[in-house]
This record gives structure tokens, C-alpha cells and sequence, in this order.
């Protein structure tokens, strides 16, 4: 019975039936959307955490800045009409009426300018008008025509470098109170109208350029609001796939999410990208309003405002530069939407559409200007800052770098090598400059090399050379820090002589001229330059006592101790070399050549400041002899045809230096206010048919002819005193006798002898005369 009534139940049981396979279907995408739903929503929230993280960390990386020295104009300041003109236009000022803040007008010696203002380490400078005449390389007739009144003015400093990030991306960051008036409604109004009424995305704009895509079969079209493109920018790369936009919308939501649009809108005018030069990019309203209009994110008027903001659909296809018309048809499709939209009056659109696009002719930096410089003032941060802070942390560096002597130095380097170049069988010749504020020890110019743009070898910072007869004052400075046995006038011999070493190697040096003059004053050998006579000085007061003198006056290198450094076996670079004549030029005071004046942070804060540092290294009474002698250099010795050239009422001090078969060409000289050391010479050491008065000095003389100047009229230390005497005879002598020179001497060595011009009537009477126009 149990068994009939199991199978009875079983046959009752209904008979399942088979999915049809539109449930199958269904089940299956069932499954699938969920599975498809937690991976979307994994994903969500692994974008989440990408945004998040890296938005609220955000930290751009802003590259230093790095300035020239601001130009000071006040009455009497030494300047050309055409170095004004030149600092004027590499600061970005523009030829104008003189009216609108950075332009500047000229008639004939007088010029006005208008000046931006700048924010320096110790202050902002503000705007200003200003009236000056140019005048015999001199200021005259300064007045400030508006704005508060100053007897001296800085104007903005020129941008000539940076010190970049790994990346690329070069910014100045800005703030949205920065924005000058109507930009933020010209940005809205061109690129994203609904901005504060959307949540990331615009899905009409998105169905619009669906359907255009789809019929492209491939995009076409975007439909992106501010913050997709911000999105994009910050976390995705350019190329246009339907996956990457998917993201970018995803992204531009969780945005919109998380954080306020003012934020969201100040992030975007700090990151849009908006153009390129050589390997950096333009990165930001705040930066592109200096590249293409030398102006400040704030101070920009509307026509240049929607300039910049028509160029965020396509800056490389509206480079004003390249493109003007392109540029000029997109800006003012900008004015004419915002006079559709009732943002601006008819007759406020009709100014801004004719207006010029007034793009600055030159962008505010490129690759470092003058790279050399740049170089230099790396190595002198490197003390004190961290590479990568360098890079990244917006620091504004203020340089001594002054740009119209920069460029002159460059320039005439240049011509003066492809001078040299005509006509010779010589490998291509190279040089280096090195250009200081004699006083101050400043750096203001540095040129590395005949082709001034080349960020390659730095010639004058890592060029080690001998150099030659340089040396010679340093051995006569320390011969005539011992006052009891030489004066300028002391006789030393000029004859023959052969040293035997240990080794058997024997030295015989010789003049170049290959002569000898028996016994000469000390003045003379110096200012002559001839070999005998320093080498025996040299070996009287001793090499050890020559190489003390040049490392107290800044010479770091290694100095084999041999005689052979008497006459110029020491290398040295030229920024050594010019380190070393500093102390030459400011009577025995080492000043270290400084590159840097003030470091601040982005908003200006100063966190260095590079102070003047003075060391008393030699008896000022010993270096003014040496002075001396240099000057006669100039007059009478190697030096004399810088005077073809030069007026001879400019009192210049200086020195030639010649290496074996003319393999390095030296000078070394200073004015009043210029010290600037030369050298050429080839880079392969091969020799030259070139000597410091052929090589480098016609470079000197044509640069320090350019630069209106002081003549070198050195203060008479304590100790010194000048007296009339016959240098060859070794006596005291009258003013208007034969062979009587006026030389000084530190009290105490001056000859005792007295020799007289024999009562020489007619001369003393002649002398006499000649003395009432004097």
C-alpha cells in the first residue's frame, strides 16, 4: 500500500517546463548588469579615490623664476638712448604714445614711459608716467608726470630664464580674485554657459555630440563642461576614445560631488593649457597673460581677456603669433557673445573688437635667455636650495645680470670672432667674457661661448687655461708689499737666465721679442710685460710668497710650485680669473662675484637675501702701485691700442695675457665701473697666431667702448704718497725735467736723491705755460 501510494503521488506531480529563451536572455543580462553594475561601481570608487587624493593634495609644480636686475632710472644714471631703448623692450614694454601702462615714446633724446610696477623682495614699486632725456650717455631732465613722485624708479626686470620641472609644465598661479573685470563671464559664456546649474556634466550637449559621433564612427565632437576638461587635464590623457570620455564624465561628477565649483573654477584657470615654446608648456590664464601680453593675470583689459579665452578651443590653431587672423576672428567671436548676452554695452564690444590684438613681439621667456648666466647663478643656489625645490616651489630669484650689457657683450663677442675668422687658416676660434660691477663684485654679464644661445659647454665657468702674463701683478704686488726692497721704480734685470732642477730639466724663459734691456725700472717690466724681469722678481720674493698672494685673493684652483707659474703656467677659468681681479680692481678688497641680489617665495616673501661680503686681502697702498702700473699698461705698454678706440679720456687699468704659440689669448681690465675679463682661444688647445693685444683685447676695447662709463681714478690710500722722479735714474727730480713722471710710492721707500733740471730756464718756462691750460 505504502509503495502504490508514492508512485501515485509521483505521477500527479506536475512536469516542469523548459526556460523559453527570451527568459533566458533576460536572466543573462540580468547577471550581467549586476556583474557590470559592482565592477562600475568598483571602479566608481577607485576614481573616487584618485580624485580625491589627488585634488585635495594637488600641488602644482611652479618653476623659479629667474629676473635680471631691475633698470634704475634716475637723474645722472649712465645710459644710451639705444641701451635704454634695449632694457625697455626686453622688459617687454612696447613702442607707443608713452600713456598706457608699458609703452614708452621717443623725439629725438627724450622719452616718455609708462611704467607696470612689480613686486620686488623689498616692496612693490608702483605705476608710474615718467619724462627723461637721454644726453652724452646720461640721464637728464627726470620727472614723474604721474604717480607718487621718487627721484629714482625700478622698472619690471626682464624674465630670463627658469629653473624647470621634470614635466614640462611651466604656470604662474593665480586666484579668481585676481580676475580682471568680465573674464570669468567671458570664459563661462564661450565654453560652458550652464556651469553653476550643471553637476559635472551637460547631458544635452553630451546627446548633441553622441549623435555626431556615432554618424562619424569615431568622435568628433565633444560635448565637455569646464569641469570635464578640467577632468581631463589633471587626470587623463588627450586621446579622444569613447572609454576616456566615459571617465572624464565619471570623473567630472565625483568632482562636482566633493568639492565647490569656485574651487573646481580656480583649479581650471591654473591648469588649461594655452600654448607651447620649445619644450615647456603654457599652463594657465596667469601664465599665458605674460607670454602673450607681458601683462598680469589682473591688470588685462577685455580684448585681451577674450583673446586668451578664445584660444582655450584651440591654442596652437589661434596662436596669435602664427595665426594673427585666425587669432584676431575667434577673439572677437568672444566680444560678440558677450554683447549677445547683454554682458557688455554695444559700444564697449565695438572698442574691444577694434583693438589690435597687442601681442607682445617677443613671448616674456623662452629657453633661458642667456643660458651661460643662467649657469652660473645654478651654482651659486646650489649653496643654499634644493634642486627640486628649485623646480618646484615658485621661487622668484632677482639676478645682477644687467641685459644691455649682456647682449653688448654678446654681440660684439661674435662679430669681432667672425672677424678673426676671415681670411685665417685657423680652426674655429672661441672665446668667453666675464663682466663685473668693479666695486660691487656683481655679475653683470657672462658670455660662454661665440654662440651666446648654446646651453652647451660653459666656457666661461668650466674653460681651465693657463693664463699667461695675468699672473704678473700678483707676482709685482707681492714684491711691492715689502716696500724696504721694491718700489715701482726699483731696477730689476731684464737678462738671460737658466734654471737646472733636480731632474735635469733645464728652464730657460725668454721674451716674447726674444730681447733683452739690462736693467729696467719695475713700472716698466710690468706694463711692458716682459718675462725676465718677473721671473726674477718672482724667484727673489719666492713662488711660495706668489701663490699665497693669489689664494688670498680668491684663486682656488691647484698651483704646481714651480718657477714656471712666474709666468702664467696657473689654469684658471675666466670667472676664476675675473674673482681674482676683483680684488686687483677694489685695492686688495676679495669681494666673491655674486650673481644672486634676493630670493623670495611665490607670493614674494623674501627668504634670501645675497648681501654685499668685502675682505681686506692685501695692503691698499701695495695694490694701488700695482694700479699704477696697470694704467700705464693701458698707456703707454700691451694695453695702449684699446685707445684707437676708446676715448682717452676714459682712465682704464688692465692687463694682456699670451700663452705658448698664442694658444690662449688674455685681458683683463677695468674702468671705474666695469671690470671685464676676456679670453680666446680654441677648444682642441691648438695654437693661434693671436696674443692678448690681438686676441682678446680687441674684443675688451670694442664692449667697454659701447658702455657709457667712469673713468678708473683710484682713491690715494693712507701710506701713499707720489712724488716727481726719473725712473731710470732712481732720483727725485722736478716736475718739468726731462724724463720726470709722477709715480707713487708707500711713504717711507721713496728715493732720497734729488737730481734737478740744471736751471733749465726754457724748460721750466714751457712747463710752466703748458701747466695754465691744464
Amino acid at each position: 500500500m505504502p509503495k502504490k501510494s508514492a508512485a501515485k503521488r509521483k505521477k500527479n506531480q506536475p512536469r516542469k517546463t523548459r526556460p523559453t529563451l527570451r527568459q533566458r536572455l533576460w536572466s543573462l543580462g540580468w547577471r550581467l548588469g549586476l556583474i557590470m553594475l559592482v565592477l562600475l561601481a568598483g571602479w566608481t570608487v577607485y576614481l573616487d579615490a584618485v580624485v580625491t587624493s589627488r585634488f585635495e593634495g594637488r600641488r602644482f609644480e611652479v618653476p623659479s623664476r629667474v629676473y635680471a636686475r631691475p633698470l634704475e632710472l634716475y637723474d645722472g644714471a649712465a645710459i644710451s638712448a639705444s641701451a635704454l631703448r634695449q632694457d625697455l623692450e626686453l622688459a617687454g614694454y612696447r613702442s607707443g604714445d608713452g600713456s598706457r601702462p608699458g609703452t614708452w615714446q621717443q623725439n629725438g633724446s627724450r622719452f616718455l614711459i609708462s611704467t607696470r610696477g612689480f613686486g620686488f623682495a623689498d616692496g612693490d614699486e608702483p605705476r608710474r608716467r615718467l619724462s627723461l632725456t637721454v644726453s652724452g650717455g646720461r640721464v637728464t631732465g627726470y620727472r614723474v608726470l604721474e604717480g607718487d613722485n621718487s627721484p629714482i624708479i625700478r622698472l619690471e626686470p626682464a624674465e630670463i630664464g627658469g629653473i624647470y620641472p621634470a614635466h614640462g609644465e611651466d604656470r604662474v598661479l593665480i586666484s579668481l580674485e585676481d580676475a580682471p573685470p568680465l573674464f570669468e563671464e567671458a570664459l563661462l559664456t564661450t565654453e560652458d554657459r550652464s556651469y553653476y546649474d550643471h553637476f559635472g556634466i551637460a547631458p544635452l550637449s553630451i546627446g548633441r555630440a553622441m549623435m555626431a559621433n556615432i554618424k562619424a564612427g569615431r568622435v568628433v565632437q565633444g560635448g565637455s563642461t569646464l569641469t570635464q576638461q578640467l577632468a581631463k587635464n589633471l587626470y587623463l590623457s588627450r586621446d579622444q576614445t569613447l572609454i576616456r570620455k566615459g571617465n572624464e564624465a565619471l570623473m567630472a561628477l565625483l568632482l562636482e560631488w566633493h568639492y565647490d565649483k569656485r574651487d573646481i573654477l580656480e583649479t581650471y584657470l591654473n591648469e588649461v593649457y594655452l600654448g607651447q615654446t620649445g619644450s615647456r608648456s603654457i599652463n594657465g590664464f596667469g601664465l599665458a597673460s605674460q607670454f602673450y601680453f607681458r601683462k598680469r593675470f589682473q591688470n588685462l583689459e577685455l580684448h585681451e581677456s577674450a583673446l586668451l579665452v578664445g584660444m582655450v578651443k584651440g591654442p596652437s590653431y589661434y596662436d596669435p603669433r602664427r595665426n594673427p587672423e585666425r587669432a584676431l576672428a575667434r577673439r572677437n567671436l568672444v566680444i560678440d557673445l558677450l554683447e549677445e548676452d547683454g554682458v557688455v554695452e554695444p559700444a564697449v564690444a565695438d572698442k574691444a573688437r577694434s583693438a589690435p590684438l597687442d601681442v607682445a613681439a617677443r613671448p616674456s621667456w623662452s629657453e633661458n635667455r642667456y643660458p651661460a648666466f643662467i649657469d652660473l647663478v645654478r651654482r651659486h643656489l646650489a649653496r643654499d636650495y634644493r634642486q627640486e625645490d628649485l623646480q618646484s616651489n615658485g621661487l622668484r630669484i632677482f639676478t645682477t645680470l644687467h641685459p644691455a650689457i649682456q647682449e653688448q657683450a654678446e654681440k660684439v663677442t661674435s662679430q669681432t670672432l667672425d672677424q678673426f675668422d676671415q681670411g685665417s687658416s685657423n680652426t674655429r676660434l672661441e672665446a668667453a667674457m666675464v663682466v663685473t660691477s668693479r666695486d660691487s663684485g656683481e655679475v653683470l654679464a657672462l658670455v660662454g661661448g661665440r654662440d651666446a644661445g648654446f646651453a652647451g659647454f660653459n666656457r666661461a665657468l668650466d674653460a681651465r687655461r693657463p693664463i699667461g702674463s695675468l699672473v704678473k701683478p700678483f707676482v709685482y704686488l707681492t714684491a711691492l708689499s715689502r716696500p724696504d726692497r721694491y718700489t715701482l721704480i726699483t731696477p730689476v734685470k731684464d737678462v738671460g737666465l737658466a734654471l737646472e732642477f733636480e731632474n735635469g730639466q733645464r728652464w730657460e724663459p725668454g721674451n716674447f721679442d726674444h730681447k733683452q734691456r739690462g736693467e729696467v725700472p719695475l713700472h716698466q717690466a710690468l706694463s711692458r710685460s716682459w718675462n725676465l724681469p718677473t721671473v726674477r722678481v718672482g724667484l727673489d720674493v719666492g713662488v711660495p710668497a706668489v701663490i699665497a698672494t693669489l689664494q688670498d685673493f680668491g684663486v682656488t684652483s691647484d698651483i704646481n710650485p714651480y718657477p714656471s707659474m712666474l709666468l702664467g703656467s696657473v689654469t684658471m677659468e675666466p670667472v676664476a680669473v675675473a674673482q681674482a681681479y676683483q680684488g686687483l680692481a677694489t685695492s686688495g678688497f676679495n669681494t666673491p662675484l655674486r650673481t644672486i641680489r634676493d630670493v623670495t617665495d611665490a607670493n614674494g616673501e623674501a627668504l634670501s637675501r645675497y648681501k654685499l661680503e668685502v675682505n681686506q686681502v692685501a695692503d691698499p697702498a701695495a695694490v694701488h702701485l700695482v694700479q699704477y702700473a696697470m694704467q700705464e699698461v693701458m698707456r703707454e705698454g700691451t694695453g695702449r691700442s684699446a685707445y684707437r678706440t676708446i676715448s682717452e679720456n676714459l682712465g682704464l687699468a688692465g692687463k694682456t695675457g699670451t700663452t705658448d704659440d698664442g694658444r690662449d689669448s688674455w685681458f683683463a681690465g677695468f674702468s671705474g665701473d666695469l671690470l671685464a675679463v676676456t679670453w680666446v682661444g680654441r677648444d682642441d688647445n691648438g695654437p693661434t697666431s693671436l696674443t692678448g693685444a690681438t686676441g682678446a683685447l680687441p674684443i675688451w676695447t670694442r664692449f667697454m667702448a659701447t658702455i657709457p662709463q667712469h673713468s678708473f681714478s683710484p682713491v690715494v690710500p693712507d701710506g701713499v704718497q707720489y712724488h716727481w722722479v726719473n725712473s731710470e735714474k732712481g732720483v727725485l727730480t722736478d716736475e718739468h725735467c726731462e724724463n720726470a713722471r709722477l709715480i707713487p710710492f708707500i711713504v717711507g721707500s721713496e728715493p732720497q736723491g734729488f737730481e734737478g733740471c740744471d736751471g733749465d730756464f726754457s724748460r721750466r718756462l714751457r712747463g710752466w705755460f703748458e701747466g695754465l691750460f691744464q
